[in-house]
């Protein structure tokens, strides 16, 4: 199945809000419903695709099927940006400026190489594409030329299975739920569980670092990768011999997080963990958000250290996004302080073991139990916030998510510094937002923000936006923040990336691009500013 066009996931799923929430949008926030809704799929017109005869040919000869090379509208379409709020708001008023000249399927790392080597001769560049679910700006490279998006979907297989080693290849078109399902007949999990889970691949979480929820257990998808293999336009990069090693500097990190701009991750190599026997998750309040913050900060330190850790500020746990299945109901509203989700997975000796020790610090530092019902009501609707974007975008209100993170000591000045530059930019524009954040994911020596805003759209919204999003990068970089914690550069990030790696280390990335992509053909101006 493919994922809506115009907004996130299966439209089946897509629900209208309550009237509870649009009422309260209206008067808290100003918001007024749209006139018109988004343009139908079929009524965009597409330009011609600039594609020569003779590039056509090749394409298709690099792939050995004419159905593997796509350049009908509504192909292109699909593969027009990705799922940010902007994204979604042009791509509903039919702006496809971004659209690709073609869909290309290979189906292996030599239909790649040869994909690249076609591309190559005829001058068109290249955006990988996994599940599209790039919320950055990953996926609209600079149009200096035309591109073309390389679809992964048939390269969906899972290579090589090292039970002893507890290793999996697998290919990059792989949809985690797939792998998963793979993994899980040989009794392994990756337990990798980001909230785009049902739609992205494994490539793409090699490519943008992604981070799951259940990061605090099972580690960050880098941390899982023991290898990867690049397709460049230069050739083959293989790397990851052994699970670690001390001959030189580890060429891994150089693919990890480089979103497509040097290479085409066309295998990983990851760890598994065996399938959990019991899981458990469970709900807490604390008083604040600096209270709740330091217990988890106690348990990330000192353990034990949970699987799932993360907690709601007050803004977020009152609106009852801590529980995004329940937005707008009447139990939801009542929640007073902060609400914590904490989970374990394993055996059942293990689980009830590190439960009781987790929970004994928990109340140490103020936490109340508040049961099971939170925590797996938050496990079953963890998936959701997505479609409630959609939603509140269906209602005519502005809604966007970003993230950072910092060192534990910076963390609440960054938190006071982004919401204070959402506040004030957007109320100056005539639209005060409601700024909403949790801790999404902790380390012994620091912690993720992850904010959601939410406001009227006003007469622009891609414009209105533009302003705010810049004042909350400043204020990262002014804070001793990362520009990215999990959601990559892409785009949207970079200025913010340039000055966080220093002239010097952009200057060293771009020579590994000009060595790997003399033409510059990979994912043009994502990641690294053209040259």
């Amino acid at each position: 199945m493919d994922m809506l066009w115009s907004g996130w996931g299966d439209p089946a799923r897509a629900t209208p809000l309550p009237d509870t929430v649009t009422g309260l949008l209206r008067d808290l926030l100003g918001v007024k419903p749209h006139a018109t809704g988004p343009v139908a799929l079929d009524a965009i017109p597409v330009p011609a695709p600039p594609l020569t005869g003779a590039a056509l040919r090749a394409l298709r000869d690099a792939v050995g099927d004419d159905a593997h090379v796509r350049t009908d509208a509504e192909s292109r379409i699909r593969h027009t940006r990705g799922k940010s709020t902007p994204d979604l708001l042009r791509i509903r008023r039919g702006d496809v400026t971004d659209s690709p000249a073609a869909v290309v399927l290979p189906a292996d790392h030599d239909d790649v190489l040869a994909v690249l080597r076609a591309c190559a001769a005829h001058d068109l560049a290249v955006v990988p594409f996994g599940g599209g679910t790039s919320v950055v700006g990953g996926l609209a490279p600079e149009r200096r030329r035309p591109f073309v998006a390389l679809d992964l979907r048939r390269m969906n297989r899972l290579l090589a299975l090292d039970p002893v080693s507890r290793t999996a290849t697998l290919q990059p078109g792989l949809r985690a739920p797939e792998a998963e399902a793979l993994l899980a007949g040989h009794g392994f999990t990756l337990g990798h569980f980001p909230q785009s889970y049902e739609w992205a691949t494994l490539g793409g979480f090699a490519a943008a670092r992604s981070s799951g929820q259940a990061s605090a257990g099972y580690g960050r998808f880098d941390e899982m990768v023991l290898g990867l293999t690049l397709a460049t336009p230069e050739g083959t990069l293989e790397t990851g011999r052994a699970p670690r090693s001390a001959a030189g500097p580890d060429l891994r990190q150089l693919v990890l997080g480089s979103e497509g701009a040097f290479g085409v991750i066309t295998s990983v190599t990851v760890r598994l963990r065996p399938l959990p026997r019991t899981r458990r998750y469970e709900g807490w309040r604390f008083p604040s958000f600096e209270e709740g913050a330091a217990a988890l900060r106690r348990l990330a330190q000192d353990g034990p250290r949970p699987t799932v850790l993360r907690l709601s500020d007050e803004t977020e746990t009152l609106i009852g996004l801590a529980r995004p299945d329940a937005i707008g109901s009447p139990d939801a509203r009542q929640d007073t302080g902060c609400q914590a989700i904490v989970g374990h997975e394993g055996t059942a000796e293990d689980v009830a073991h590190r439960g009781q020790r987790a929970a004994a610090v928990l109340r140490e530092c103020g936490g109340t139990f508040l049961g099971e019902e939170p925590g797996e009501r938050w496990a079953h609707g963890r998936y959701s916030a997505p479609y409630l974007r959609d939603s509140l975008l269906d209602a005519g209100a502005f809604a966007e998510t970003l993230e950072t993170a910092a060192f534990w000591s910076r963390v609440p000045g960054l938190y006071a510094a982004v919401r204070e530059a959402l506040t004030t930019t957007l109320t100056a524009a005539g639209t005060p937002p409601l700024v909403m954040c949790h801790i999404s994911h902790v380390y012994e020596n620091g912690a993720s923000l992850y904010f959601t805003v939410v406001s009227a759209q006003g007469e622009d919204p891609v414009a209105h936006w533009a302003p705010a999003k810049r004042a909350a990068n400043e204020a990262i970089i002014a804070s001793g923040g990362t520009i990215s914690h999990h959601h990559g550069v892409g785009t949207d990030h970079r200025e913010g990336y340039v000055r966080e790696a220093g002239p010097l280390g952009v200057e060293a990335l771009r020579a590994v691009k000009r060595r790997l992509d003399p033409a510059g053909l990979l994912n043009p101006g994502v990641l690294l500013p053209l040259d």
